[in-house]
């Protein structure tokens, strides 16, 4: 265990490794399986005995009704030959939000099997299943002689059914290397198996999971017996990356055995590093309360490092998508877990209520539309209290829509959100810190019930806005991107800005509020912890802001409203100097067509004044108003704004760009001209 151990001393996190709330109970069915692959960490095979029998089924499904798990996970070898399973799924679909389960494709082609797929389509089971590569010789070796054929076989089977192309059948696929090797980038690898699966097979999957091999039980002997073991461990060591442990699955994660005794993951498992109580006796399912281990020291070996190597690995994929180069990572790597580390302590420990914050970045404005304050009556006091944002960026003609709120700590705008959506829309909550999202989630039903909903439209995720995949985030899936207060305190804002790019479908919104300043923040008021808590620290230079998202494609963003932000506190007003924040709502759409200046194309928008709670009037930005029924000469920029997004329906837009009359009569994106004169962003 000295390696690993010797690496989280280096990085000050060996006291880092404690459980957190449960979220995800993983079922190991036990170990017989239709394959004997040489990767499995279970010695999984057609011979296998070890076999979960009924009570300890019926434990587990006690538990689950006892005790709210989002996620349950059911693997193997194959679960579905266990003869408890088609019991187990029935009884266990009620119980949780999700059911995962781990198949290794080719079983559903086994005789007495061919109910499955319809099945799993009928209990909306969310399927991962293995397919170690898109190539048959790659996945012959690895698996055995016609593996990859049946596989193909099934994800057409499933394909017919709606599996990966209707509206809640998600089927997934993982890749595990070959030899003694680390995965590929998992985003890149996804798009060729994607375009083989598809050109070749006519296949489609919805994610490809990158898993790194753990060197135990067959593999390790996999390995021993090819030379290879020494430069595997070696390779995992030297590719050590701290950033990934505040992800780890066994954060979060319970592993259920087939005989019902308990461990921090899947692996622990696999070595039998059972938990345990204070007095040293076994726990088991039966009796466990997940309250009994919250906070407890994972157990940990050497193993870990397969799970920390590179991008990190968990049942859900990559941990981090790392793009720092080698020779820089470590310093990179370290500063960024600091600061998340000291963000969620100061969110999740220091401050009580948004009463202790020092400045008012954080504190919501007065100027909250009426009709939203009316929704905020009927949220939870305690959701409220524990709330920090600045402004309220909820943009208007939101019903039905699909809504992504990042960094939503207890949850507020959440909610809000969620009763303006309305019971056909959906809201996801993001945070990366397990005491907010803890309140968060304690009143989903009470706020259900409080809407008038008979079903559940929102769910809160654990996770980095800067890496949204491991949230689960699809591309172009979201109509509005929200954020409060939150993107300031990220320290690599360029990836939370593509990430958000990436995951807006066309068309679809950010608006968001933050907080900007007039200048770049210099290094003395970056490394105050209390400064970057309290969001000046990590604040966007506006003209930074402004190029950063001109190089991800976005060349026109609105500023919405600005208010300079006022210290409570004289001593950190004197740390920050003469730097001018400013707390600012601002808009930007996913659109190709934006210019970087505003061009003339004797364009006409006419607001029909039929949004919701806006019966006289729209406002764009800050300089953009329209008047209901009031025809308005609009540049090319706010012409697609406004025709070309879900508020097309309300605008009546007259005119293309056929015809060119030079430069609109306002100014580029904020930017400086000749003469030094600063100007706003879009039309003014």
């Amino acid at each position: 265990m000295h390696a690993f151990l010797n690496l989280l001393e280096k990085h000050n996190a060996q006291n880092y490794l404690k459980r957190r709330t449960l979220t995800t109970l993983q079922v190991n069915m036990g170990n017989l399986c239709n394959q004997n692959c040489v990767h499995c960490h279970i010695n999984a095979s057609p011979f296998g005995e070890k076999v979960m029998g009924k009570e300890v089924a019926r434990s587990i499904l006690g538990f689950l009704a006892r005790y709210k798990v989002r996620t349950l996970d059911v693997t193997g070898g194959a679960p579905e030959l266990n003869p408890n399973f088609q019991n187990f799924i029935v009884k266990a679909r009620s119980l949780v939000e999700e059911i995962i389960v781990r198949s290794n494709l080719t079983v559903i082609l086994e005789p007495g099997n061919e109910y499955l797929p319809k099945f799993f389509k009928d209990y909306n089971v969310h399927l991962i299943c293995s397919l170690p590569c898109y190539l048959q010789e790659n996945v012959d070796t690895q698996r055995g002689d016609g593996v990859f054929q049946n596989s193909i076989k099934a994800l057409q089977l499933l394909n017919s059914l709606g599996f990966s192309r209707k509206k809640g059948l998600s089927l997934d696929l993982v890749y595990n290397p070959a030899g003694a090797n680390l995965p590929p980038e998992q985003s890149q690898l996804e798009i060729q198996y994607k375009e083989n699966l598809r050109d070749n097979y006519g296949v489609d999957f919805d994610r490809l999971l990158t898993i790194t091999n753990v060197p135990i039980k067959r593999f390790k002997d996999y390995l021993q017996q090819k030379g290879e073991y020494e430069k595997y461990f070696k390779l995992l060591k030297d590719n050590f990356n701290p950033l990934v442990l505040d992800s780890l699955m066994c954060r979060t994660f319970l592993s259920v055995g087939y005989d019902g005794k308990i461990y921090d993951c899947d692996f622990n498992q696999s070595l039998g590093l059972a938990l345990k109580n204070d007095a040293g006796d076994l726990l088991t399912i039966a009796t466990l309360s997940p309250k009994e281990i919250e906070g407890k020291e994972i157990s940990i070996g050497e193993h870990c490092l397969s799970c920390t190597a590179g991008n990190g690995s968990s049942c859900q994929g990559v941990l981090h998508d790392n793009k720092q180069k080698k020779s820089d990572s470590i310093f990179v790597l370290e500063e960024e877990l600091n600061t998340k580390e000291s963000v969620k302590d100061y969110y999740g420990k220091v401050l009580k209520d948004k009463n202790d914050l020092k400045t008012n970045a954080c504190c919501t404005s007065d100027s909250m539309l009426p009709e939203h304050k009316a929704i905020l009556s009927k949220v939870e006091p305690e959701i409220l209290s524990k709330f920090y944002g600045c402004g309220s960026p909820l943009p208007p003609a939101l019903k039905n829509c699909k809504v992504l709120d990042l960094g939503c700590g207890t949850g507020r705008d959440v909610y809000l959100a969620s009763y303006l959506v309305g019971d056909k829309g959906f809201v996801f909550g993001l945070d990366m810190t397990d005491e907010q999202l803890e309140i968060a989630r304690k009143y989903k039903d009470t706020q259900m019930k409080k809407f008038g909903f008979k079903h559940c439209n929102v769910d809160f995720r654990k996770g980095y806005i800067e890496d949204l995949k491991t949230a689960r985030i699809k591309d172009n899936s979201m109509d509005v991107i929200i954020s409060n207060c939150v993107i300031n305190l990220s320290p690599n804002k360029r990836d939370v800005f593509k990430e958000i790019f990436r995951v807006l479908k066309p068309g679809g919104e950010l608006y968001f509020s933050d907080v900007f300043s007039g200048m770049r923040i210099p290094k003395h008021v970056k490394d105050d912890p209390i400064l970057y808590a309290e969001c000046m620290g990590g604040a966007l230079y506006i003209e930074d802001f402004r190029r950063m998202l001109n190089s991800l494609g976005c060349r026109d963003y609105r500023i919405v409203s600005k208010r300079p932000i006022v210290f409570k506190n004289p001593e950190l007003e004197a740390k920050a100097g003469m730097i001018d924040f400013y707390s600012m709502t601002v808009r930007a759409f996913k659109l190709d067509a934006l210019e970087d200046i505003c061009e003339d194309y004797g364009q006409i928008a006419t607001y029909l004044g039929t949004i919701a709670g806006c019966p006289h009037r729209f406002m764009l930005d800050d300089h953009h108003i329209f008047i209901t029924d009031k025809p308005m000469l609009v540049c090319g920029n706010t012409a697609a704004m406004l025709s070309e997004t879900r508020y097309g329906k309300y605008f009546e837009v007259k005119g293309d760009k056929k015809s060119h009359f030079g430069p609109f009569n306002c100014s580029p994106v904020s930017i400086k001209t000749e003469n030094k004169e600063s100007l706003g962003g879009g039309c003014c």
